[in-house]
């Protein structure tokens, strides 16, 4: 009997939900953003963006179902994301998940935003374990050894900035808007490699660093400009990313030799980086690794991932009663 999922995420600034079914096959997904909103303030507001998702939630969840061309009779659960996230934002979410899961006495499923990232890859083609994930968003850099569907554990990650929140901390320093990674992206496949930055903690373990990077950025474009010298934004852009990449890649490739795994998925809002995705089918391609990666449109923040990495959990019986809360940070 097919199994039909309704996906809820609302943990930073989109609305979005999302009809899947049996894990694998998007029926509809909508998604409200309020980028354009934010771009003024150079970041989410998260006042702001729980405001939207006030007004814009009952809109979104309506046109999905319209989309879809079902009712609620035949959706089989509520999927929704409960953490980590803005509090506020995450709130909108989790109420209106626990209000139809009461009037329509539908269970319901929370779910982890990070562990819907990782799924988002199931959609591309069902995960084959055991594998290694690399979550890379503006809140998260960490590594994850997976042996089976919701069996985590956590290799490394950061210690500081999340891979994401740097770029947007150096997009800042170059004058670049909100949301800056896409931007920079860009602007480094057009540059060439002729600043000395430092690569950030370039060791042996699986931990990530990227505070002393963005600082190298701060202060040599501080006194570039003290010297009355002009900053090539491309070329430092195209140095900045290098050094993000490779470190990435490089630890990425350790996990896996190490842990003798030929797996990889790669998850979260930077796994759009072209720079990154190329780096890395370059390098599984020399190491006969399988490398999963998520269609550009499911990189940020999306229901249909929620509801793919729902399945499984509802699979697994993992069917919460409706008194769980929303949580601002939680590990998985």
């Amino acid at each position: 009997m097919d199994i039909y999922a309704l996906a809820i995420e609302s943990s930073c600034d989109e609305t979005s939900v999302s009809i899947i079914k049996n894990g694998i096959e998007e029926i509809a997904t909508i998604i409200s953003t309020q980028i354009d909103i934010h771009k003024e303030y150079g970041g989410v507001v998260p006042e702001i963006a729980s405001r939207k998702h006030v007004e814009n939630i009952t809109i979104v969840i309506e046109e999905c179902l319209n989309k879809a061309k079902m009712t609620m009779d035949s959706i089989t659960y509520i999927a929704v994301t409960y953490g980590p996230g803005l509090i506020g934002s995450l709130l909108i979410g989790v109420e209106a998940a626990k209000t139809l899961a009461f009037v329509y006495k539908k269970p319901i499923v929370p779910v982890h935003h990070i562990v819907g990232h990782i799924y988002a890859n199931n959609l591309v083609k069902r995960l084959s374990f055991p594998l290694v994930a690399l979550v890379v968003s503006g809140g998260h850099t960490e590594l994850v050894y997976m042996e089976d569907d919701y069996k985590f554990k956590y290799i490394g990650g950061t210690l500081d900035d999340a891979v994401g929140e740097c770029y947007d901390k150096v997009g800042r320093v170059l004058n670049i808007e909100y949301p800056a990674g896409p931007k920079l992206d860009k602007m480094a496949s057009l540059g060439k490699d002729t600043y000395d930055l430092p690569t950030p903690l370039d060791d042996d373990s699986y931990n990530f660093s990227f505070s002393g990077l963005k600082s190298a950025v701060i202060n040599l474009k501080h006194n570039e400009e003290q010297r009355g010298k002009e900053i090539n934004s491309e070329d430092l852009a195209t140095s900045f990313q290098n050094r993000v990449v490779n470190i990435l890649v490089k630890k990425t490739m350790k996990a896996l030799k190490e842990y003798n795994i030929n797996n990889l998925i790669v998850a979260g809002g930077v796994s759009a980086n072209k720079g990154l995705r190329n780096k890395l089918i370059e390098e599984c391609s020399k190491e006969n690794i399988n490398l999963t990666l998520p269609e550009i449109r499911l990189c940020t923040d999306n229901a249909a991932m929620i509801g793919a990495a729902s399945y499984y959990a509802y699979k697994l019986g993992k069917v919460s009663t409706l008194d769980f809360e929303a949580k601002a940070n939680d590990s998985f």
